[in-house]
């Protein structure tokens, strides 16, 4: 009697992996449609009945949703940027009014995370915030993605990869903030803040900044750069080095509050005065902006609207809809320190 045919039969016909097999059967939109078509003619060939009761273990539903922060260097005992901190209100009431649970926990280091949660029907789905760096922590992603698992993620788009994310318009925010500080005369406008891959969020922001400088007939001068990730302590060692370069600036634009916060404390160190000297601008618009001395002209992010777009998104997919990558549009808040 000959063998009933597998899912990996059909994997090593089609020359992909067994998991593409799977989402091309469920019509996921994660499988291109040439792929899905390929995989399911090579189904029909070859006669494939999908095993309904495995089907059926896997579309259980434990009514929860898991929220995983990554553990961020912190002033406190938190290790939770203030600003996912501010989200977690927003995502909580949206699970709540859904009829959803939701688990918080942070994520861990390990190669098998995700089978703490969807895959032993601990939660329907995940939301991931923050993850360090960002070239380092893509293996995971990719290992999510292979499990099949629902998951959306706090960030900017990653094109090259089919992941639904929920995130702010980096790059016109990186726009308004440049343009409101040359529009203040300013024209040496540094810029601190990792501008590479290894945090796509800020080299967007970076990008912005420069089209604006561009726009505006001013030269990006590399040496302006300066690299810095997340924290004040971050922010406040990128400065002195601004300064201690000697390069003739008059504005900074700060990747996030945080740097900028660390900024702010290396210019008053120096007794350079803002905004008279240096214009200073930073991104997220967290708690603290609206009490730093000046207080802190920045960019917000609606982390109301984000929370409800980020249970959304997940929901859509966990019911087999077609989620896409939101953009939030940015709001420039103007300050004293500019």
């Amino acid at each position: 009697m000959k063998e009933k045919s597998t899912s990996f039969d059909i994997a090593f016909r089609a020359g992909v992996s067994q998991s593409t097999v799977s989402r091309a059967l469920r019509n996921s939109p994660l499988v291109n449609e040439a792929t899905r078509e390929k995989i399911q003619a090579i189904a029909k060939e070859l006669n494939y009945k999908v095993d309904k009761n495995a089907s059926s273990l896997r579309s259980q539903h434990s009514d929860t949703i898991a929220l995983l922060l990554f553990e961020d260097p912190t002033n406190d005992d938190s290790a939770i940027n203030p600003f996912f901190l501010s989200m977690l209100g927003s995502i909580t009431r949206a699970c709540s009014n859904r009829g959803y649970d939701l688990l918080v926990s942070f994520q861990q280091a390990s190669e098998d995370w995700h089978a703490d949660y969807e895959d032993s029907n601990k939660a329907d789905g995940l939301i991931l915030l923050g993850y360090g760096d960002y070239l380092s922590y893509e293996e995971k992603l990719l290992k999510l993605l292979d499990q099949e698992t629902h998951f959306v993620r706090w960030g900017a788009e990653v094109k090259n990869l089919p992941l639904i994310s929920v995130g702010c318009d980096n790059y016109q925010g990186g726009i308004e903030v440049a343009d409101h500080i040359i529009k203040q005369g300013r024209k040496q406008v540094a810029f601190l803040g990792t501008a590479s891959s290894h945090a796509p969020e800020f080299f967007d922001r970076y990008k912005g900044y420069c089209h604006a400088l561009e726009n505006h007939g001013l030269k990006v001068n590399a040496d302006l750069q300066f690299n810095a990730l997340y924290t004040e302590d971050a922010g406040y060692k990128a400065a002195c080095e601004l300064i201690a370069s000697g390069e003739q600036f008059d504005a900074i634009f700060a990747a996030c509050d945080l740097i900028a916060v660390g900024a702010l404390r290396a210019l008053q160190e120096h007794n350079i005065t803002i905004p008279e000297q240096v214009s200073l601008v930073g991104f997220d618009d967290i708690a603290i902006a609206s009490f730093t001395f000046p207080s802190l002209t920045t960019v917000k992010q609606d982390t109301q609207l984000a929370g409800e777009l980020l249970v959304e998104t997940l929901l859509t997919m966990i019911q087999g809809g077609e989620a896409k990558t939101t953009l939030i549009a940015p709001e420039l808040v103007i300050r004293k320190s500019s």
